[in-house]
């Protein structure tokens, strides 16, 4: 999902608008490398520390300590995670911006800390985990728009660096009504493992009425950028309603009632889902354009 957005975000926005980027189809892979392996490592320690709470949550998807060693992995995060730096420092260097590499440490230190900590407070890892998701589209502006920003073309790197940002809040917003759902469906686990997330703290009825008003929150965001930006683009406007908004609501619809841990793991199944055709909506701008 992650290249494939970054790839859409080049290919599919960048190209048919004709604006100025910085990396050429090498530089831009490497991008796309760096941030993969950063979110591999970050996957990796994550189910390093989910051993306990995923043999309950998830028995048979268990990775750690059956298909492969602890040691193995640790050592597989330490691998990608000084692949995936190390290429940040390369193409930070690369468009002349040293301080761009530090996004990649705070990425690759956030994802640890949230694995060993941060996810066991309430609301915390949910929030910081759902930036990171909307920080692998906002990175490919930084690299590709930033630094070529000139006073002849500031108007429309800015304009494209706003839609990046929209897709962004979008990313933000579905990953953290999912992060929710996730937890729901996963409390009995998080409870052995003495976590703190919302469900535990306030029960897992009254989590689903916060998950309930949460997933209205996209759908609104969701519903206006139609009716400010795209009210006159009749393909977007049908794409949107079939492809994300009707989802969308079904997925509010389910929350009402949901109840048993299959019913949360659909709900995050169809999020997950959204966040793809959010995704693939990108294609639609070159039709956009020639509208």
């Amino acid at each position: 999902m992650i290249a494939l957005v970054q790839v859409l975000i080049k290919y599919a926005l960048f190209l048919p608008f004709g604006v100025m980027t910085t990396l050429n189809w090498f530089g831009f892979s490497l991008l796309v490398l760096a941030t993969l392996c950063i979110a591999a490592a970050g996957n990796i320690i994550n189910d390093i520390y989910d051993i306990e709470t995923d043999l309950v949550n998830k028995p048979n998807k268990v990775i750690v300590g059956k298909t492969i060693s602890e040691k193995n992995a640790n050592n597989l995060f330490i691998i990608f995670n000084v692949i995936g730096v190390g290429i940040g420092f390369y193409i930070s260097n690369m468009v002349g911006k040293n301080a761009f590499f530090a996004l990649f440490v705070i990425i690759s230190a956030l994802l640890y800390i949230y694995a060993s900590y941060l996810k066991q407070i309430l609301l915390v890892g949910n929030i910081v985990i759902s930036v990171l998701v909307a920080l692998s589209i906002i990175i490919v502006g930084l690299f590709e728009l930033l630094p070529v920003i000139t006073p002849e073309n500031q108007a429309t790197q800015l304009s494209i660096f706003k839609i990046l940002f929209n897709y962004a809040i979008f990313a933000f917003l579905i990953n953290l009504v999912r992060e929710l759902a996730k937890d729901i469906e996963d409390i009995d686990g998080d409870y052995k493992a003495g976590m703190n997330t919302l469900p535990i703290a306030i029960g897992r009825e009254r989590a689903s009425k916060v998950l309930f008003a949460m997933s209205l929150v996209p759908l609104f965001a969701v519903v206006y950028y139609m009716v400010t930006y795209l009210y006159k683009q009749h393909i977007a406007i049908g794409y949107f309603l079939v492809f994300i908004v009707a989802p969308l609501i079904y997925t509010v619809i389910k929350s009402c009632n949901a109840e048993t841990k299959k019913e949360f793991h659909h709900i995050s199944t169809i999020l997950k889902l959204v966040m793809f055709t959010g995704v693939l909506s990108l294609l639609l701008f070159k039709f956009l354009i020639k509208a």
